[in-house]
């Protein structure tokens, strides 16, 4: 069945996952969700004692059984010991046809490759999915499907019962023996635990790992210990040098300096860039560079912003404490400056279901004015692919991408015009995740285009004092296919091996096991 976005997505995966598909942006706004609870065990004795041995106890106590479905959080990123840590001892047990719903997975955790080939793990839902696991899963060795949402459709999923969690683990940088769990303190400090949340208030049954046990009570708690039934204390949780990216931070790269600065000249000449506008931002390079372009400009104007949201790095805690942003809200810290920021009293945790599930009766992405993402591929109708590679192999994430991009007023895409030969603008995007309705003005180092469908904002740059190379999306396409060629698109098999949700359940897209190049 052809969906909104022109994909063609097969009627047997539309019946093995029940859904419909995507039918645009607001097909189910008004659209009641009823919530779903979690079984839950009381404890009532003031004897009874929380602490267990080690996993394997917590998992024989949470009666972990074949068919599962378990938990985990992604605050580690790089650094993740977790995941691992616990599917090591599923697998010693011999439990099979496991579903892992993350909210993301990464390199850390390509020792899980084994356990997919060997049907320990069966099912993956997740934001995204790099490394190891995503080229095994493109390559058809996941036994049944990968699930890839946003960070506010995987809450979604959680809340409205789509996706049940017998078992969340919790990676707890600090905790007490009732479960209280903080991100902060310790030795393995994440900042906040915003991920985790909708975890905790949905799954049966939640077991807190920490490295770093501490007084009751640890508070104010991130994680309540109302949520926790057992406490697991282990060696270490994470690699605290790892959990910054190495992608936060700044660029000296002159393409995306001038990416950048192309970035910076389209939002101050957009409406919305006035007093106490509101702001996000990746972690990529130029949108760093763009971050300190920007901090500079509203200085000469003397223009602060309301609030900044979403992963956090240093460009956008500097502002904080340069009084130039009133609050930052904050889901994720990307880098350990931004871990220390938190202590700064207008530095706000907020969960994942606050900041983007699109069933919510509102979310924070709804009062976005600008979001400044990134993309591997974008095409003529501006339909982002920010999971799956030139190549056809699964290596990213959706993360917000999807929800800030249709929650702001003005959503900005910067991406190279060259994917080192590969066009990054192109006629037709690998796999959608992002659809063009959501999109509305496209960065790169030989030109910016706006969405036909904004001539407002065309209007605005054509009038702006500043120097835009104003294009068509449809020349900028053109011109990297005069360097490079037009490319032989992606060879790919029947089986369908992932699916792209789109925000509201419905399906945008599917990716398809990869097969070998053959030249014709």
């Amino acid at each position: 069945m052809i969906n909104a976005v022109g994909r063609d997505i097969p009627e047997e995966i539309l019946e093995i996952t029940g859904k419909e598909v995507f039918q645009g942006n607001y097909y189910k706004d008004g659209k009641p969700l009823t919530k779903a609870g979690p079984t839950i065990t009381p404890v009532m004795r003031n004897d009874q004692s929380k602490m267990v041995q080690d996993i394997h106890e917590a998992l024989v106590k949470c009666n972990a059984h074949d068919g599962m479905t378990v938990s985990f959080h992604h605050h580690f990123r790089d650094g993740d010991l977790i995941v691992c840590m616990v599917m090591k001892e599923i697998h010693k047990m011999g439990l099979k046809n496991i579903t892992i719903c993350a909210s993301s997975l990464g390199k850390a955790h390509d020792d899980l490759v084994p356990m997919i080939e060997d049907g320990t793990i069966v099912n993956i839902e997740s934001s995204g999915v790099r490394g190891k696991i995503g080229e095994a899963i493109s390559h058809g060795k996941l036994k049944g499907l990968a699930i890839m949402r946003s960070h506010g459709g995987r809450v979604r999923a959680i809340v409205g019962g789509e996706t049940h969690i017998d078992i969340a683990f919790i990676g707890a940088p600090t905790c007490d023996d009732y479960g209280n769990c903080r991100g902060v303190g310790g030795k393995t400090d994440c900042g906040v635990l915003s991920y985790s949340i909708v975890d905790s208030n949905h799954a049966d049954h939640v077991v807190a790992i920490t490295d770093c046990l501490v007084p009751f009570p640890n508070y104010p708690a991130h994680i309540s210990m109302t949520r926790v039934d057992y406490v697991c204390v282990v060696d270490k949780i994470g690699l605290p040098e790892k959990i910054a990216t190495g992608a936060a931070k700044p660029t000296t790269d002159q393409r995306k300096l001038l990416m950048a600065k192309y970035c910076t000249d389209v939002v101050v000449n957009t409406p919305y860039f006035k007093e106490g506008f509101s702001y996000q931002t990746g972690v990529g390079g130029a949108s760093i560079a763009s971050t300190k372009f920007l901090a500079d400009i509203m200085r000469e104007c003397n223009i602060k912003m309301g609030f900044g949201i979403g992963g956090l790095t240093k460009a956008m805690c500097d502002l904080l404490d340069d009084n130039m942003v009133r609050v930052l809200l904050d889901t994720q810290d990307f880098d350990l400056d931004a871990v220390r920021n938190v202590k700064n009293p207008n530095h706000h945790r907020i969960t994942a279901g606050a900041y983007a599930n699109p069933m919510n009766k509102g979310a924070f992405v709804n009062k976005l004015d600008y979001v400044i993402l990134a993309a591997l591929e974008v095409d003529v109708h501006f339909n982002c692919n920010v999971v799956v590679g030139s190549d056809g192999i699964i290596t990213g994430a959706q993360g917000g991408h999807p929800d800030t991009a249709m929650g702001a007023k003005c959503t900005i895409v910067i991406a190279p015009l060259l994917q080192g030969r590969i066009p990054a603008i192109c006629t037709d995007v690998t796999t959608v995740t992002t659809p063009g309705e959501s999109i509305d003005i496209v960065v790169t180092e030989y030109g910016v285009a706006v969405n036909p469908a904004r001539q407002d904002l065309l209007e605005a740059l054509r009038n702006a004092d500043a120097d835009i190379p104003l294009k068509t999306i449809e020349e900028l396409r053109d011109i990297a296919e005069s360097i490079v060629g037009k490319p032989e698109r992606v060879q790919f098999g029947d089986r369908v091996v992932g699916v792209i949700e789109a925000r509201d359940g419905t399906i945008m897209d599917v990716v398809r096991e990869i097969k070998p190049f053959e030249f014709a």
